[in-house]
C-alpha cells in the first residue's frame, strides 16, 4: 500500500472515530471515566503483580481499597459539610444585612458626587449586567440538569463506572498488547515511541496533577476551617479540585473565600488569615508540589491545557473535559514529531535529493567582528 493510501486510510478512520464520539457523547461518560480510573491505577496493579499477586487479585485489592477509602471519606466529610452549610444558611440574613450597611454609605457618597443622569445610567447598566449574570447562571444550571450531570448520567457514573474500571484495569495489559498487534508493521516502532512519549506526558501531568489537587484541597480545607470561615471546608475542597485547571482553583477559592470573610468577620485579621492560607498554598504548590509531583518537562503548557479543557467542554460536555488532556498530549506529541520531520526535510533545508547526495551544505562563515 502506498504512503498516500495509508494516510487516506488513517484520516478516514480518525474522522469516523471523531464522528462516533460526537454521536455517542451522551452515553460515553461512565466508559471514559472508567478508562481514566483504570489508567490512573494501572501502575498500582503492576506494582502488586511484582509483589507476587495475580492480576485479578491485584485488581480486587485495589477496588476494595478504593471503595473503602471513598466510603470513609464520605462518612467523614458529609457530616462536616452539612454542619457548615446549615450554619451558613442560618447566618446568611445577617451577612446580607452587614453588606447592605457597608454598601449604603458608599452608594450615598456616589450619588452626591455624580450627576443624576450618570447615576441613572449606572443603575441601568448594573441592572442590565445583573440580568445577564442571572441569565448566564440559569443557562449553566439548565445545562447541568439536562446535559452531562442529568440524573441518568449521574447514576451511570456512580454504578457503571466502577464496573467498567474493574474490567478495564483487569484487562489493561491485554488491551495494550492487542492494540500493539494492530499497528502497521512498517511504522510500528515509530508509533510505539510516540505512544511512550504520550504516556510519559499523561503520567506526569494527570497522576501528578491529581496528587497536587488532593494535597491542595486538604491544605485549603484545613486552613480555612481553622481560620473559622463559614463553608471553609467546601471552599477549600472546591479550590483543590479546580486546581486541575491551572490557576482556576486558586483564583476561584481566593475570591470566594475573601468575599465570605468580608461578610462574616468584623475585623481584618481573619480576612488576612484567609489571604495567608491561599498565599501559603500557592507557595507550597509552586515551590514543592508541582516540581516534585508534576515536573516541569511534561510538555503541556498551562495555556494549552486551559484551551483544551474549554474546547473539550464546549464540544463534548463533561466527556470532553475528561478527554481534553489526553487529546492535548497526543496533539502536542504529534506536532513536535511532524515539526522535527519538517526541520529535517528538503521543505525546510531547501536541498533536494541531488543536494542530499552531495552531502550537507557548507557551514556559513562566522560573522565579522
Amino acid at each position: 500500500m502506498s504512503r498516500s493510501r495509508q494516510i487516506r486510510f488513517w484520516l478516514i478512520g480518525l474522522a469516523v472515530f471523531v464522528a462516533a464520539l460526537w454521536v455517542l457523547r451522551e452515553v460515553l461518560l461512565p466508559f471514559v471515566a472508567g478508562m481514566a480510573v483504570a489508567y490512573f491505577l494501572d501502575p498500582v496493579a503492576d506494582r502488586l503483580e511484582k509483589w507476587g499477586l495475580s492480576r485479578l487479585m491485584a485488581v480486587v485489592v485495589i477496588t476494595a481499597g478504593f471503595v473503602l477509602s471513598l466510603v470513609a471519606a464520605l462518612l467523614l466529610l458529609v457530616p462536616l459539610l452539612q454542619a457548615q452549610v446549615t450554619a451558613f444558611v442560618i447566618r446568611l440574613p445577617g451577612y446580607i444585612e452587614m453588606l447592605r450597611e457597608v454598601a449604603e454609605p458608599l452608594l450615598a457618597e456616589i450619588k452626591q458626587r455624580l450627576p443624576a443622569d450618570q447615576v441613572a445610567t449606572l443603575q441601568e447598566s448594573a441592572g442590565g449586567y445583573a440580568g445577564k449574570a442571572l441569565e448566564f447562571v440559569g443557562s449553566v444550571l439548565k445545562g447541568l440538569l439536562t446535559g452531562g450531570f442529568a440524573l441518568l448520567n449521574l447514576l451511570s457514573l456512580l454504578f457503571i463506572t466502577p464496573v467498567v474500571a474493574f474490567y478495564q484495569l483487569r484487562d489493561w495489559d491485554r488491551m495494550v498488547a492487542k492494540v500493539d498487534g494492530w499497528l502497521p508493521r512498517d511504522h510500528a516502532d515509530t508509533i510505539r515511541d510516540r505512544f511512550r512519549e504520550i504516556d510519559a506526558i499523561l503520567a506526569g501531568f494527570v497522576r501528578g496533577q491529581a496528587s497536587v489537587c488532593l494535597v491542595l484541597g486538604a491544605f485549603y480545607a484545613i486552613g480555612l476551617t481553622l481560620v473559622g470561615l463559614d463553608l471553609g471546608l467546601l471552599v477549600g475542597l472546591a479550590a483543590g479540585v479546580l486546581s486541575f485547571i491551572p490557576y482556576l482553583g486558586t483564583i476561584t477559592g481566593f475570591v470566594v473565600g475573601i468575599g465570605l470573610a468580608l461578610a462574616q468577620f468584623d475585623t481584618y485579621l481573619p480576612v488576612g488569615l484567609v489571604v495567608a492560607v491561599f498565599v501559603a498554598g500557592q507557595l507550597l504548590e509552586g515551590n514543592y508540589l508541582t516540581p516534585k509531583l508534576v515536573g516541569d518537562r511534561i510538555g503541556l503548557h498551562p495555556v494549552w491545557v486551559i484551551f483544551a479543557l474549554l474546547a473539550g467542554g464546549a464540544l463534548f460536555g463533561f466527556v470532553g473535559l475528561l478527554l481534553a488532556v489526553p487529546v492535548a498530549a497526543v496533539i502536542g506529541v504529534l506536532v513536535r514529531f511532524f515539526l522535527g520531520q519538517y526541520l529535517r526535510s528538503p521543505l525546510y533545508t531547501g536541498h533536494g535529493a541531488a543536494g542530499a547526495a552531495e552531502g550537507p551544505p557548507a557551514p556559513l562563515p562566522p560573522p565579522a567582528p
